[in-house]
């Protein structure tokens, strides 16, 4: 607009007529005029083409004005924390099973069932989520300038249930597992482990796969052996810088244990009398694919018990002894797992079908799995447990049950997922048992499962 004003009055003044041009010093007005018209003109044309060359402005909104009330300001989620230093990890599974079975078992109905009870009868069926399981891990602790240290401490809820009526199977007790200290040296490869954990005759390195037996897994107490107490290990790598198979040997003192006489649950047990541990000891290989490793135990049983008063109507004392070799080994899409252990007086680990004297025993089991893809699995179980029969009959009543020999066969079907796994499973058992030590019984037993389990 200012463009187009300042050239209609330069048009208005060119347009003056011829006679007052001749006059020179209005000439001379209107020649300083039209300079000054067109020095203005310039510099409006000069600021037009500035303003079209210029970025945009981008023109802010002020800020709205606060609120009358403002809300509180939001706290910090809480973190978990220990001492200075230190590291915690959580960590667990959430297990659920649905059963049926046509006996009732030893140990238990459902996710515990091992071999069934003599003489038992009836169908039963039920929802079991007592394998559920959580642990800390804790790691980072300093002992000296060499020493390390951690530990763990292990929950599940096979500590029975709440009281015994009509809504107690819904609420199971928690149960301690495991409960150690660890104190390492990377540089010599020691390990030492305080308090309780699993002995050395337990097959840590090729349990028998199931969703459904875990806390108590397939062939327990017929055919695998093991049980955790109070006690020490040393661990120790023999060869650990060197290429190959990886050696290492532990060594360990737990606390003696034993089904009376005396208290089972105040350290007054046959198992506890002057201060003799169980002894053990394991040496362990390891290849790129494959564990194998050889394990002994003894201990000491006086039968007198701790104040020395306790009939003994058998022996005074007897020898608890065994040995196991056992391991696993993958290949390619196969995976194979299994031990053989025979022993003498081995109740008081899991062995002689829970029964406790001097009664011999050989027993084992294998287990062979197949992954058809990487998700989906097919495993074939089959474990056996054989107490002398002369020694049960001879040691009927005085801690033998009659208890001769187990047969335990399972096949499972699983399906896995990142942290999801499902599996189906059958198993089925057969015992021969003796209530007078001459007629013997056979009893079968079936259960199948369905199990989903949720690790995190």
């Amino acid at each position: 607009m200012i463009v187009r004003k300042s050239a209609l009055a330069l048009a208005c003044l060119l347009a003056l007529p011829g006679a007052a041009m001749a006059d020179s010093k209005r000439e001379a007005a209107l020649e300083k005029r039209v300079s000054e018209l067109e020095r203005q003109l310039q510099e409006l044309m000069t600021e037009v083409k500035a303003q079209r060359n210029a970025p945009p402005q981008v023109v802010q909104a002020p800020p709205p004005p606060p609120p009358a009330n403002p809300p509180p300001a939001k706290e910090a989620p809480p973190t978990f924390t220990t001492a200075p230093g230190m590291s915690v990890a959580f960590h667990g599974f959430v297990s659920a099973t649905a059963f049926a079975q046509d006996r009732s078992f030893t140990f238990g109905n459902g996710q515990n069932a091992e071999y069934p009870v003599p003489g038992s009868s009836g169908h039963l069926s039920g929802f079991d989520i007592r394998n559920t399981r959580f642990w800390l891990d804790v790691g980072g602790a300093k002992l000296g300038e060499d020493w390390t240290g951690g530990g763990r401490l292990e929950m599940d809820f096979f500590g029975g249930f709440n009281g015994t009526g009509a809504y107690s199977l819904s609420q199971p007790t928690p149960r301690l597992r495991q409960a150690y200290m660890d104190i390492n040296n990377a540089d010599t490869g020691s390990k030492i482990r305080v308090g309780q954990q699993w002995d050395l005759m337990f097959p840590l390195d090729n349990v028998p796969t199931s969703l459904t037996h875990l806390a108590f897994p397939l062939g327990y107490g017929a055919g695998v052996i093991g049980w955790r107490f109070p006690g020490v290990v040393w661990m120790q790598d023999l060869n650990r810088s060197a290429e190959g198979t990886k050696w290492r040997v532990d060594v360990g003192a737990f606390q003696g244990s034993w089904n009376g006489p005396g208290n089972n649950v105040n350290y007054l047990t046959a198992g506890n009398v002057d201060f003799q541990p169980q002894l053990e000891a394991r040496l362990r290989a390891q290849g790129s694919n494959w564990v194998a490793y050889v394990a002994g135990h003894y201990s000491k049983i006086d039968l007198k018990g701790v104040d020395g008063a306790a009939p003994t109507p058998v022996k005074a004392n007897l020898d608890s002894t065994a040995i196991e070799i056992g391991g696993s080994w993958k290949l390619g899409a196969f995976n194979l797992k299994g031990l053989l252990y025979t022993g003498n007086g081995i109740g008081e680990i899991f062995g002689n079908l829970s029964q406790f004297g001097d009664i011999g025993e050989t027993g084992g089991f294998v287990q062979a799995g197949y992954n058809f893809t990487p998700n989906w699995s097919l495993n074939a179980f089959y474990a056996m447990a054989k107490s002398d029969r002369e020694d049960v009959v001879r040691w009927l009543g005085n801690g033998a049950t009659g208890l001769l020999k187990n047969r335990q066969a399972a096949l499972s079907v699983q399906y896995a997922n990142g942290p999801y796994q499902l599996g189906l499973e059958w198993m089925h058992d057969k015992l021969d048992s003796t209530k007078d030590g001459i007629a013997r019984t056979t009893t079968s037993g079936n259960q199948l499962s369905l199990s989903a389990l949720y690790s995190f």
